[in-house]
């Protein structure tokens, strides 16, 4: 947040929000969109708190217990797009900011936050961008318009396919096999 600030990124941001653009904040960049971010216990360097970016009336509170659980629900835009993912972050987030969830997860629990304007989304989840009626909602919230859906696991298995038929040409399978004996 501080190298963030440092660079001029905070100002780029805020008007780029002036101008009607859009914002997604995951995990730690889900934290900083928040007024405050309390580090107690110095987790995250010194120990105190530091001013976030104030886009969102939220603040969290970083806690020594990562929370770390696979999850799964619905992106809170067009269409209520199912998607599945991770979390994994230090700290809780609480505020008034929140009453509009950007994920209602399968467990009950809402995630996250659009603001009021719309404008901004933030999460914990990891993932959002994997699945193809996710993104596609996600791309619509931020003005892209139709967009051809990509199924991103398809697509890394045909990829991961074309890497190990490669590798499988290109070695000598001959001379592996005087290295490791037994194969």
């Amino acid at each position: 947040l501080d190298w963030l600030r440092g660079q001029g990124w905070d100002q780029a941001i805020a008007r780029h929000l002036r101008y009607g653009g859009k914002l997604i904040g995951l995990c730690g960049g889900y934290q900083m969109l928040g007024r405050t971010i309390h580090d107690p216990l110095g987790l995250e360097g010194r120990g105190g708190s530091t001013l976030g970016l104030g886009f969102l009336d939220a603040e969290t509170t970083l806690e020594s217990e990562k929370q770390l659980r696979n999850v799964s629900g619905h992106l809170v835009l067009g269409g209520q797009p199912a998607m599945n993912g991770y979390e994994i972050h230090l700290g809780i987030t609480r505020g008034d900011g929140l009453s509009r969830p950007a994920v209602q997860l399968a467990d009950g629990r809402s995630d996250g936050a659009i603001s009021v304007d719309g404008q901004i989304l933030g999460t914990y989840c990891h993932g959002l961008f994997d699945h193809p009626q996710a993104l596609s909602a996600l791309l619509g919230w931020a003005g892209a318009g139709e967009v051809e859906s990509v199924d991103f696991a398809a697509r890394r298995e045909a990829d991961l396919d074309r890497l190990a038929d490669s590798v499988e040409a290109a070695l000598r399978w001959d001379k592996l096999r005087d290295w490791l004996p037994g194969i």
